[in-house]
């Protein structure tokens, strides 16, 4: 989950939202990735789905069986169908989403009985550092709209 957390830093640094992902597997990251919207004006650019990508390129495969998602924020409606498709064994995930969050909070679709996988979830881990961050991110966000209005 460190290594996701400095990829959410990197996102920041961006100007992106702070989320990072990573793609374990085997004890080894195989991939990892932040938002990367604005940069790419790609509404897809999740950090789930480009560290998804990234892996199925590195291990020349979609299914990715075996593999474990460490993600800072929990991941949208989108991103936990990507991990649905691609099989991902596990998720460990820090802050939850109680506006979109879909592994949990608003929807639980990466346990969802009626789909044909499903995934070990494990939530709250370094929350609150992920928390932390998106709290610095969006704070600053608005200081500088408020700025601008005043």
């Amino acid at each position: 989950m460190a290594v996701a957390i400095e990829e959410a830093r990197r996102a920041m640094e961006d100007g992106e939202v702070p989320v990072g992902a990573v793609v374990v597997l085997d004890e080894k990251v195989i991939a990892r990735a932040h938002n990367l919207r604005e940069g790419l004006r790609d509404p897809s650019a999740h950090a789930e789905v480009l560290a998804l990508r990234e892996a199925a390129r590195k291990l020349d495969r979609w299914r990715l069986t075996g593999t474990t998602l460490y993600v800072t924020l929990e991941p949208c409606a989108m991103c936990a169908g990507g991990l649905i498709l691609a099989r991902i064994s596990r998720l460990v995930f820090g802050a939850s989403d109680s506006k979109a969050g879909a592994c949990g909070s608003v929807f639980d679709v990466v346990r969802d009985t009626r789909l044909n996988h499903r995934v070990e979830v494990a939530s709250g881990v370094l929350g609150g550092a992920s928390q932390n961050l998106l709290k610095e991110f969006f704070d600053s966000r608005r200081t500088r709209t408020e700025a601008v209005e005043n």
